[in-house]
């Protein structure tokens, strides 16, 4: 599957989850899919990008809005959603530094879902960082 279909994919599922529930369902829903996924992936299944998806989504606009707000730039929800997406994505298609040591690792379904939580990581504070710098930028 498309690397940028299943991370819009993963990013719609993850959204849902933090809209309707919270941070840390999405996070702990990540943990058990990233325990799933290494028992059972090849690489280039869907999973590791659902699971790198939802760990960025879980740190990075991990504040609960209501339904209502979302379109609300100000919260900055949306901002930080797009921000990990376009983060991860550039994340895992250039694995920088460690996350391409860890994908390369040998046994297939652990490289390719910790390198995909690490790129989810980076992406999640990255763009949270952005968002911190803007806020304190432009008050």
């Amino acid at each position: 599957m498309n690397l940028i279909f299943s991370a819009l994919i993963s990013s719609f599922l993850g959204l849902a989850i933090l809209i309707y529930l919270d941070a840390s369902t999405l996070f702990l829903a990540a943990l058990l899919l990233s325990i799933i996924a290494i028992k059972t992936l090849n690489k280039g299944d869907f999973l590791d990008k659902l699971v790198g998806m939802w760990f960025a989504l879980s740190v990075s606009p991990a504040v609960g809005v209501n339904i209502a707000e979302i379109a609300g730039l100000s919260n900055g929800f949306l901002i930080q959603a797009l921000l990990s997406f376009f983060f991860f994505i550039y994340f895992y298609m250039t694995k920088p530094s460690i996350i391409q040591r860890l994908y390369n690792y040998e046994k297939a379904g652990v490289g390719v879902v910790v390198s995909s939580a690490i790129a989810g990581f980076a992406a999640g504070i990255l763009s949270a960082a952005l968002w911190q710098a803007y806020l304190q930028i432009n008050p």
